[in-house]
């Protein structure tokens, strides 16, 4: 309070009073809510823009990987060498479906993924888990010895229980090496589908005829060693962000739900958590394997 000088009348006191001070508190609340609300947009934006990204680096790795991956399958040093001889027929192991002989790709023993068997382009060539292939003479346009033949299983693993969609992975095997089990290439992966463009056209179109289906790809979990080599690989990837990243219901995500299996469904709608997804489809041809 402020004292105004005393006059005849006596002294009197000058200020605000209580409802000017409630105004100006009122005023002042406005102030900091929209501050506030301000701040609170920028984040949710800023979180949304740095999951998309996110989202978008890991599709970009994704298919930097499998390009690369599926690009070396059958790969010969010596191109006049027959695909029979490069790749005589192997046995199923515990990784991988049979190898027929002249088949480089190949269905994986157990979960989703694929098999992929090439010769190494140089000695010491590192496979996806880092280990060097066996070492030979590598002269231009020598085949190189057959146990030197890299034989890759590339394999999705769905997320564990509890731990998130965006902890599911892509991970590579080498089968002729002594370690363990998988490496991780990728995480991030909420789902993955794989589907087999069939080779021997005449057979497949003939099995295409019988049961009413019109598409040449078949589903990799109906795959089966009969049904002739693999000439093409159609992948799709449903990447997905940490959990509450987004508001309201996801485009996305109901797209991908309605060609989903039951199980599958359910265990995406069951992780979901409001989390952002994007989704990655390319189809690629064994280059090496055209006649």
């Amino acid at each position: 309070m402020m004292q105004r000088p005393c006059n005849v009348g006596g002294c009197r006191e000058a200020g605000l009073s209580l409802i000017e001070l409630m105004v100006a508190l009122l005023l002042g609340s406005f102030l900091l809510l929209g501050v506030t609300q301000v701040y609170i947009d920028n984040k949710r934006n800023y979180l949304f823009q740095q999951s998309q990204a996110g989202n978008q680096e890991g599709i970009r790795y994704a298919e930097l990987v499998l390009r690369e991956y599926l690009g070396k399958a059958g790969f010969r040093r010596a191109p006049d060498q027959p695909l029979e001889d490069a790749f005589p027929a192997l046995a199923a192991s515990s990784w991988c479906q049979e190898f027929t002989a002249g088949a480089s790709v190949t269905g994986l023993k157990d979960g989703i993924g694929l098999c992929i068997r090439y010769q190494p382009m140089v000695s010491g060539e590192l496979d996806c888990e880092g280990n060097s292939t066996p070492a030979f003479t590598d002269d231009m346009f020598r085949p190189s010895p057959q146990d030197s033949t890299v034989v890759l299983a590339i394999s999705y693993a769905a997320a564990p229980a509890g731990s998130g969609l965006h902890t599911g992975s892509l991970r590579c095997k080498n089968v002729n090496a002594a370690t363990a089990g998988y490496v991780e290439l990728l995480d991030g992966i909420a789902d993955l589908r794989l589907a087999y463009g069939l080779g021997v056209p005449s057979l497949f179109e003939k099995k295409l005829k019988d049961s009413g289906a019109t598409d040449r790809f078949k589903p990799a979990a109906q795959w089966a060693v009969s049904d002739g080599p693999i000439r093409a690989v159609r992948y799709e990837l449903l990447m997905a962000s940490q959990e509450n990243m987004r508001d309201g219901d996801s485009a996305i995500l109901d797209a991908w739900l309605a060609g989903a299996a039951a199980a599958d469904k359910q265990r995406l709608e069951n992780g979901d958590n409001r989390r952002i997804y994007q989704v990655a489809r390319n189809t690629q041809v064994m280059r090496n394997l055209m006649p």
